[in-house]
C-alpha cells in the first residue's frame, strides 16, 4: 500500500486530525444552522399567531424608543378651554383628557415608562434569582437551605400583596414601585434556575468536565448556566407583560407613578372618573395594555415551543 500523503485513493478514516476536526466542525455548524431555520419555520411560519405576537412586541418597542418624538402633540401640554375631554377626531385621533391633553400621545409617551420598569425589574429578578438559584443548586447542603428558605419567605406571601405592601411602606413613587416588583419577581427565578441546576449537574458532560480536573465556579459558569438560559429566556419573555400588567395595577391603585406622568395605569386611574362621559379616556389605554400583555404572552409561548424541546408541540 502506498505512503504517499497526496495519493487520491486515500480512506476518509485516515484523515489529518486538524482536517478531520475542521469537517467536523462544519458539520456541526450546518446542523446547528439547520436546527435554527427548523426552529424559525415553527416559531413564525408554522403559527401565524406568533408573528402577531412579534410585531406587536416590535411595534412596543419602537413606540417606546420614539414615541415621544413623533407624537403628534405635547404629551403634557394642557387645553382646559379648549379642548377638554374631545371625542376622538382627526386632529386627536384617540381624543383628549380633562385636561385637553391628547389621549394618543400620551399612550405613546407612556410605553417608554412601561418598558423601561418592565427592564428594570426583570433585570433585577434575573440576575439575583439566577445567581441565588445557580449557587443553591450547584452547591447543595446547608448553603442550598438556607437560600430556598429564604426563598419561600418571599414566596409564602401572593406576588401583588407582597408589592402592594412593600411599595405602600416606602411611598407613592414609580421608583418604590419597581422595587416593590423586583422583590417579588426574583424568588421565582431562583427556583427556576435551581431545578435546572439540580438536573443539569447529574448529566454525563459535567461528569466528563470534573473527570479532567474542571470545577467550582468554571464549570457552574461555562457549562452548567448555559444549558438552563434557554428556561429562563421563556420565563422572562412571559414576564414581560405580568411587570407591564403589575406596574399599571399598582398604579391604577395610587402606588405607582402619579399624575401628570403619562403611565397607562395612571391614565386609566384618573379616566375612570369620566368614564359616561368619555368613554375614549379609559378604552384606549386599557386596550394598549391588554394588546402589549397578549402580545408578550403570545412571544413566550411560541419561544417555549421553539426552544424548550420538552414541550411536546411541533
Amino acid at each position: 500500500m502506498s505512503t504517499d500523503p497526496t495519493a487520491p485513493a486515500r480512506s476518509p478514516l485516515a484523515l489529518p486530525v486538524a482536517d478531520n476536526g475542521r469537517r467536523l466542525r462544519g458539520t456541526d455548524i450546518r446542523r446547528e444552522r439547520s436546527q435554527l431555520r427548523r426552529n424559525l419555520k415553527r416559531f413564525l411560519v408554522d403559527n401565524r399567531l406568533n408573528l402577531l405576537g412579534v410585531v406587536i412586541v416590535v411595534g412596543f418597542v419602537l413606540l417606546s424608543l420614539f414615541g415621544e418624538s413623533i407624537a403628534l402633540h405635547d404629551p403634557y401640554a394642557q387645553n382646559i378651554t379648549g379642548a377638554k375631554l374631545l371625542p376622538p377626531s382627526f386632529d386627536h385621533p384617540m381624543g383628549t383628557d380633562e385636561l385637553g391633553r391628547d389621549v394618543l400621545s400620551r399612550i405613546m409617551t407612556g410605553s417608554r415608562i412601561s418598558l423601561q420598569v418592565a427592564a428594570v425589574v426583570l433585570g433585577f429578578a434575573v440576575v439575583v434569582g439566577t445567581l441565588v438559584g445557580a449557587v443553591a443548586g450547584y452547591v447543595g447542603g446547608v448553603v442550598d437551605e438556607v437560600l430556598m428558605r429564604v426563598t419561600d419567605l418571599f414566596l409564602a406571601f401572593p406576588a401583588l400583596i407582597l408589592a402592594i405592601a412593600i411599595a405602600a411602606s416606602l411611598g407613592r413613587d414609580l421608583r418604590n414601585t419597581m422595587i416593590a416588583l423586583s422583590t417579588v419577581f426574583w424568588p421565582w427565578y431562583a427556583r427556576l434556575v435551581r431545578a435546572q441546576v439540580l438536573s443539569i449537574r447529574e448529566r454525563d458532560f459535567v461528569a466528563a468536565a470534573q473527570s479532567i480536573g474542571l470545577s467550582g465556579p468554571r464549570l457552574l459558569v461555562r457549562h452548567v448556566l448555559p444549558n438552563a438560559l434557554s428556561v429562563v429566556i421563556i420565563q422572562l419573555t412571559l414576564d414581560v407583560g405580568f411587570a407591564i400588567l403589575s406596574t399599571s395595577s399598582l398604579s391604577f391603585i395610587g402606588l405607582g407613578a402619579q399624575p401628570p406622568s403619562p403611565e397607562w395605569g395612571t391614565m386609566m386611574s384618573t379616566a375612570r372618573n369620566y368614564f359616561r362621559d368619555a368613554w375614549w379616556y379609559i378604552t384606549f389605554p386599557g386596550v394598549a395594555l391588554t394588546l402589549t400583555v397578549f402580545a408578550f404572552n403570545v412571544l413566550g409561548d411560541g419561544l417555549q415551543d421553539a426552544l424548550d424541546p420538552r414541550s411536546g408541540r411541533r
